[in-house]
């Protein structure tokens, strides 16, 4: 057999494949559809189960023996499981906008492409736009591993009634992005602070003593760039597009690793997949110890703590709340157990969600 018939046959093995391949979704779809009819009939309106859609990725993951990488298998499973959903049920969500933005990626990346989107104008409108049922669900930034917190995300959990459903965690790879077609016509740079932050060593060796300006967000920085003479923007790729502008350099982010960490806000606590965090809302007196006897019942019952967090509490001065991930579910009795102990130490304490661990 030629090289030429080889790859005849090789092509027609590959278009065997994909009329399975499109059949089998088909069939996917189908069982979608019965399910949101029993769910109707049920008088259960939960269309998005976090906890099920981790059990589908983790189970497509284990079953992966290559050549595509987990993620991408992740990324296909994604979309086909966004196509169903949104038979069953057209969902919207809302972000912090503008287009552009890596909030989007996160949505997208989470959520496929088959979800509504809306970007709105800050955290703030992100959370009033759910809790108002205007967007099924929302979602914000709560952390990057080089930078830290976003302090505005968890102000706003203080009053909110929300629940964190699920997390997302994206690659954060920024780029250099302007009209000009050279790094050398550039003398001001636009982006978000955290972007800046990110970018710090590198635009110290590379852009010394150019003109750093912060902005509400990398995609007002894209805008603004396909607007000025001379301005560079931090972005994504995404914003690249939107705006027409040239990239000039690729991942200039000082970290290679880099992640920003993303939340899913909306009604529910989803149930347990068996890898969990809980997140909570805690205060205490401010006297000696108090943080200590705070933390005691976490360590008494065995609880992994991945992270903590303090913030003003905005009700006396000097007075402050704790932010605390921990590993494991409400529902898990241990978890239960060191919740119960905790409310006798705490002045308060609020579940703000349990939630599956993030998927890649």
């Amino acid at each position: 057999m030629s090289e030429e018939d080889k790859l005849k046959a090789i092509r027609s093995r590959i278009d065997q494949i994909d009329e399975q391949l499109q059949r089998l979704i088909s069939e996917r779809a189908q069982c979608a559809l019965e399910v949101a009819g029993l769910k109707k009939s049920l008088g259960n309106n939960a269309f998005y189960r976090p906890e099920r859609e981790v059990e589908v990725l983790r189970t497509a993951l284990s079953r992966n023996q290559g050549p595509l990488s987990d993620e991408a298998v992740a990324r296909v499973f994604r979309e086909i499981m966004s196509a169903c959903l949104a038979l069953q049920r057209p969902m919207t969500v809302g972000y912090l906008g503008p287009e552009g933005t890596f909030t989007e990626a996160a949505v997208l990346k989470h959520f496929g492409h088959s979800v509504g989107t809306r970007p709105l104008a800050d955290i703030d409108e992100v959370f009033r736009e759910v809790e108002a049922g205007a967007v099924d669900y929302g979602v914000v930034p709560i952390e990057n591993s080089t930078e830290g917190a976003v302090h505005h995300t968890l102000d706003m959990f203080l009053n909110s009634t929300l629940k964190i459903c699920a997390e997302i965690e994206l690659r954060v790879h920024h780029l250099l992005m302007a009209r000009a077609p050279d790094i050398r016509a550039i003398h001001r740079v636009y982006a978000h602070q955290m972007a800046l932050g990110q970018c710090r060593g590198w635009l110290d060796q590379n852009l010394s003593g150019i003109e750093r300006v912060a902005l509400s967000s990398n995609a007002e920085a894209a805008r603004r760039a396909a607007a000025e003479e001379g301005v560079a923007a931090i972005a994504g790729a995404r914003a690249a597009e939107l705006y027409g502008l040239n990239v000039l350099a690729h991942n200039i982010e000082d970290e290679p690793d880099n992640t920003t960490r993303f939340l899913v806000i909306g009604r529910q606590i989803p149930g347990p997949t068996g890898r969990d965090k809980t997140s909570l809302l805690v205060s205490t007196a401010n006297k000696p110890g108090a943080l200590y006897r705070l933390l005691g019942p976490l360590a008494e019952h065995g609880l992994s703590m991945t992270r903590i967090e303090s913030r003003p509490s905005r009700r006396g001065v000097w007075e402050y709340v704790f932010f605390i991930d921990v590993e494991g579910h409400i529902q898990d009795p241990k978890v239960a157990a060191a919740i119960s102990a905790l409310e006798q130490e705490a002045a308060m304490l609020k579940v703000l969600g349990s939630y599956p661990t993030a998927v890649l």
